[in-house]
Parts: C-alpha cells; sequence; structure tokens
C-alpha cells in the first residue's frame, strides 16, 4: 500500500554535519525532499532533534532457540524506544548459531511478524564451517562474525589461526569485514584462585594483554589478507595505539567501543553485582577516558551497544556469582542516550551524530541509503532531546527481562518520535502498534 507524503519540521535538523532549520518530506518509505524552512501541515519537532536513525551495528537478539532470552519482538521494540532503526544481528546465542544458510534461513523466518526496526544479519566463522563462508555471504550477510576465545556458547567456538588464514581470503574477495572478539587466552596469564567476587577482581581475570595480543594479531592478518577486519567492543585503551599505527599504515581496520565501556568505571561497580559483568570486562576510569578521546581523533569509528541479554537466572542476579554469571549488557534501548552522556563533554554533538549514523552505515554497506537525510534515501529517522535527562526505571524498559546497570541512572537525550521507512513508529514516547521494520540482506 502506498504512504500519503509526510513532512517533519525541526529547527536543528542535522544535514550536510550541521544543524539547520529544515522540513523533510518523506513518501513511500523514502524521503523526497528537504526544505530549508518551516512547511504548513508540516509536523512540528520545535527546537528538539530530527536526524538519521540511530544504526546499531552489534546486537545479540538470541532467535530462534533462546528467545526466552531476548526475541526479534522485544529487542526490536526496545531498538524503537531508543532511536534505534536499524539493527544488525550477531550469528551466536541462537540455536541453531548462525554458520551455514540452511541457519541463516531459519532466522530469517523467524523475524517473520516481529520487526519494529530493519534488521541484517552476521555469519559465523567457527572450527568446520570454512565452505559455508560463500554461501553465507552470497545469502546476503552483513559479514563474518569470529571470537578468539571461548564465545561462552558450545556451538560457537573459537578459531585459531590456521581457520582465520583460511577464511581471511575469501571474506577479503567479498568485501565484507571479518569482525573479531579480540581476546586471546594464554597459559599462566591469569590465577582464577585470586578471584573473590570483587568486580575488580574479575577485571584482573581478563587482563589488557589479552585484548593487546589479540588486536595485533589481527593486524599482522590484516596486513597479509588486505581482509577487512573490524575490532568489536574495544575496551583496552592500550590496543588505540595498535589500531591508530594500523590506520596510518593505510590498513583496511576498523573498531568500535560501546556505551558500557565509556560510561561504568570499574572502580564504582558493586562488588557481586553481575549486571555489569560482560568481555572484555569494564575497565578504571582513566582508561576509559582514552577511549573516548579516541573519538575525538578517528582511532575508533563507531558507536554499538552489543546488546546481549540474558535471563535473571543466568545473570545470576540472585547469587552475585560473577564467575557463573552470562556476560552481557542489556543496553540496545540505551545506545544513543548512554553514548551522548558519556561523550558530550568531549565531543559537539555534530561530530557525536555520525558515529551512531553515517558511520555504522558505511561500515554496513548501507551508506547509499541510510545514515544521511538526504532526498532518495530510506525515511528512517529520529527526533530526540539532547538537553533532556531521564532516571532509567525498569517499567521504561521494553527489552524482556527487565534487568539493566543502566536502572537507576540519569541519561541525557530523551526519544521522542522514531521513523521506520516513512512511517511513525513511535511517539510521544510510546511504539505505534504495527510491523515497521525489514529484512536487510547485503545481496553481492
Amino acid at each position: 500500500m502506498l504512504q500519503r507524503k509526510q513532512s517533519i519540521f525541526s529547527e536543528r535538523c542535522w544535514l550536510d554535519g550541521k544543524l539547520t532549520p529544515a522540513t523533510v518530506t518523506f513518501e513511500d518509505g523514502l524521503i523526497t525532499g528537504i526544505h530549508h524552512k518551516k512547511l504548513a501541515l508540516a509536523i512540528n519537532a520545535g527546537d528538539n532533534i530530527l536526524m538519521p536513525g540511530v544504526i546499531d551495528a552489534h546486537v545479540h537478539i538470541n532467535e530462534p532457540g533462546r528467545t526466552s532470552w531476548e526475541g526479534f519482538e522485544t529487542a526490536t521494540l526496545a531498538a524503537l524506544a531508543g532511536g534505534v532503526t536499524t539493527l544488525t544481528d550477531m550469528p551466536l546465542n541462537a540455536i541453531p548459531v548462525t554458520t551455514n544458510v540452511p541457519a541463516l534461513t531459519e532466522k530469517i523466518s523467524s523475524t517473520i511478524n516481529k520487526l519494529k526496526v530493519n534488521c541484517g544479519f552476521y555469519g559465523g566463522l567457527v572450527p568446520g564451517n570454512f565452505k559455508e563462508l560463500q554461501p553465507l555471504i552470497q545469502a546476503g550477510v552483513m559479514g563474518i562474525k569470529c571470537f578468539l576465545v571461548h564465545s561462552g556458547i558450545e556451538e560457537f567456538p573459537n578459531v585459531e589461526i590456521k581457520e582465520l588464514e583460511e577464511a581471511m581470503p575469501v571474506i577479503a574477495a567479498s568485501g565484507l569485514p571479518l569482525l573479531v572478539h579480540c581476546e586471546l587466552i594464554q597459559k599462566g596469564d591469569t590465577d582464577q584462585h585470586l578471584f573473590n567476587g570483587s568486580y575488580s577482581s574479575y577485571v584482573a581475570s581478563r587482563p589488557k594483554q589479552w585484548e593487546n595480543k589479540a588486536v595485533a594479531l589481527m593486524v599482522d592478518l590484516c596486513r597479509k589478507y588486505k581482509c577487512r577486519t573490524h575490532i568489536v567492543h574495544v575496551s583496552s585503551a592500550d590496543a588505540l595505539l595498535i589500531i591508530d599505527n594500523a590506520k596510518k599504515e593505510g590498513l583496511p581496520i576498523t573498531a568500535e567501543t560501546c556505551p558500557h565501556y565509556m560510561y561504568f568505571n570499574e572502580e564504582t561497580i558493586p562488588d557481586n553485582n553481575t549486571l555489569y559483568k560482560c568481555a572484555p570486562p569494564i575497565r578504571n576510569k582513566e582508561n576509559n577516558n582514552l577511549l573516548k578521546l579516541a573519538f575525538t581523533n578517528g582511532v575508533l569509528d563507531f558507536i554499538a551497544s552489543d546488546h546481549s541479554p540474558a535471563p535473571p537466572y543466568l545473570k545470576e542476579t540472585a547469587s552475585g556469582d560473577l564467575m557463573k554469571a552470562w556476560g552481557g549488557i542489556a543496553g540496545l534501548q540505551f545506545l544513543l542516550s548512554a553514548s551522548w552522556t558519556s561523550l558530550k563533554d568531549i565531543l559537539p554533538i555534530e561530530d557525536f551524530i555520525p558515529l551512531l549514523t553515517i558511520a555504522p552505515a558505511r561500515f554496513l554497506s548501507l551508506h547509499h541509503r541510510k545514515g544521511k537525510i538526504v532526498t532518495g534515501f530510506d525515511a528512517d529517522m529520529v527526533v530526540w532531546n539532547p538537553e533532556e535527562s531521564f532516571l532509567v526505571t525498569p517499567d521504561q524498559i521494553w527489552h524482556r527481562h527487565k534487568i539493566s546497570p543502566y536502572i537507576g541512572e540519569r541519561l541525557s537525550g530523551v526519544v521522542l518520535m522514531t521513523i521506520i521507512n516513512g512511517k511513525i513508529a513511535y511517539d510521544n514516547q510510546k511504539p505505534v502498534s504495527g510491523k515497521y521494520g525489514n529484512v536487510l540482506l547485503n545481496k553481492m
């Protein structure tokens, strides 16, 4: 069914890297015009920011098979409430894991009538599935994900150098990125008996050198195979120099970090509070301030949530056992607000917005249709107030489980309206009934 033409005006519309008064018209899912004045009958967003929808390139939705952990319905509702209009789902945690085309087909089928926002998918690299990579690439995955350390899911084991050496030429030829969880455990690196339940002892059990060694390895392999290599969820500030040098060398390296690595700090995390457990861990304030600064010089490319929720019993919320608890932060809904709260004192908003829009769009090869307000682009937009703050309470959370380390935190940046494919899907801080998202496939 064709959509009628609509328009929205804002005094602060993000166009060509600047905030300027403009009316954006859209019809049939596409932006059809930009006018540098207020048009009659346009929705008036006033002084609130109108910008492209947020793109989250790192989300664990866990469906099919582990829908009790999250699921497409609840995850995309949370995305909608957070101003996220497009996300990309990771290949592990679901059953089956997305390491072959039949599993990808099953995952796509599980999204039917559930997507509130647009959704793409990654394929997985695990030992023994080398022959499945090319079919996955041809089927439309946005990239290939692997772990250098145990993923926490038995069905998705980590790879070693031999698997990387075999896979990277194939991935390089496709032009897709290889996304890598960078931790390398070596014998004698840690003494688990020193763990005493404090968050600091958990951090010590996964030291920076694990991450630094893994990043250095991937830089070497990137240099050898010229394969687009993406370092996910950078937590060690020591790794920034390695990444920076690789970029200066001209290697196709990109890197992300997550809001929780900037917003929270090891020193203030309560002991035995499993909601903060993730891997790699949240480190100290000095380290995390350096991660923030890495957005001022281009060492880090964009921000992603790494939303990885689990039921309370798997998070060991009752026992507080950090070693047994599932490692993952529930934060998809707060990607925009937590990121802005973390960076607003060091980045102008005009420089912040690309980190959640055009930069991840470019990474996902969606920059020809998403990430900017341009005539002919998809009408995915968000209206939000960066000056207004809100206290996170459980009743606001749209994730399946109302548990998150952000509960009780005051965040800056209130999402007022989310437009998906030209339809107002979230308005006045409430979802509008309907299924607005599309499956996104990167057909080669």
